[in-house]
């Protein structure tokens, strides 16, 4: 993948990678990849009801990019990944409200871009749907 650094489309398109990592060693590959061009990322599995779980999304987005070095205890950058977060779950939320959502969030960051991405399947049993959504802060 071709970056420039603190391009908010790199940072963009690292986070939905980062998010449809299938695996640990996947996602493992791709973090050290993107390291290597100047993008720090994260990522974490979601499984639940969607309607009592959208600030858990937000908290785990959150815990993963303070845990992976993606963002600092700094509340203004623990705000735009909220913020971001909070922004790819309303992209979704029209599809999810009511039913399980399940999958994987990322989140990424080069300079002052800052990127989360959720990727989910929603519905019931074996009728699901596949959903994305995509939030962007500047730090």
């Amino acid at each position: 993948m071709t970056c420039i650094y603190g391009d908010s489309r790199a940072v963009a398109r690292a986070a939905i990678s980062l998010a449809m990592t299938s695996s640990r060693e996947e996602e493992a590959a791709l973090k050290q990849s993107l390291a290597a061009q100047g993008i720090r990322g994260a990522a974490s599995d979601y499984g639940g009801e969607f309607n009592t779980s959208v600030m858990k999304v937000i908290e785990r987005a959150v815990v993963a990019a303070k845990r992976e070095g993606v963002i600092g205890e700094i509340h203004h950058e623990e705000g735009a990944v909220a913020g971001a977060a909070h922004d790819a779950i309303n992209q979704i939320s029209h599809k999810a409200m009511g039913l399980s959502v399940g999958g994987k969030i990322g989140v990424a960051r080069a300079g002052e871009h800052v990127a989360v991405a959720v990727f989910f399947t929603v519905g019931l049993v074996h009728l699901n749907e596949v959903c994305i959504g995509l939030g962007h802060r500047a730090v």
